[in-house]
């Protein structure tokens, strides 16, 4: 009896997954019911703070509704959803901020001002060096240098705007570094 239980209840997950997957929001509801408390539990472990695994959750299954299309294997949606939901527990504890509990007067007492007209005249001086370092690089030097440091695009980003596999953009970021040091190293003595 058991066994049969167990096919029924899969058969009737493949059912919710496939109506899901064909927009039916009523067949999501029923999935995010199911499975609210099951990913609850992954985010309360992982990120250790029960409003943040609200978050987490609620993130988990907003993107589990906007991907549902792409799953291929609907009996697979259990798993599936667990990986999302480790993969964005990881993604959350990577970002979040370190908390320090610190007074409003030991923040004050302990702050320099460490901004002066003249280190702000050397940094819009140090901007204007680079900027013509910049100006003085090929164009392929200084397209590498401006998708990492300006665009903030990642190896693989670049990779695939580029058309080079990685290791051929890390060698470009390495020599277009080096060459705008030159441009900018009498800068950099004084």
């Amino acid at each position: 009896m058991n066994g049969t239980y167990q096919e029924t209840d899969e058969t009737e997950l493949t059912e919710l997954v496939l109506a899901a997957q064909e927009g039916d929001r009523q067949a999501f509801g029923t999935l995010f019911e199911r499975f609210e408390r099951h990913v609850m539990a992954i985010g309360l472990r992982r990120l250790g703070d029960f409003s943040e695994a609200q978050e987490l959750c609620q993130d988990v299954f907003i993107q589990a509704m906007r991907k549902v299309a792409q799953l291929r294997e609907p009996e697979a949606f259990p798993g599936w959803l667990r990986s999302i939901t480790n993969r964005m527990a990881i993604n959350r504890l990577v970002r979040r901020p370190v908390d320090r509990a610190i007074e409003q007067e030991a923040l004050d007492a302990a702050c320099v001002q460490t901004e002066t007209p003249l280190s702000e005249a050397l940094a819009d001086e140090r901007q204007d060096k680079v900027r013509e370092g910049l100006a003085q690089l090929g164009r392929l030097d200084r397209e590498t240098l401006e998708a990492f440091y300006v665009r903030g695009q990642s190896l693989l980003e670049m990779s695939a705007d580029f058309d080079a596999p990685v290791g051929t953009i890390k060698r470009r970021l390495h020599v277009a570094r080096k060459r705008l040091a030159k441009h900018v190293e009498e800068f950099a003595a004084v």
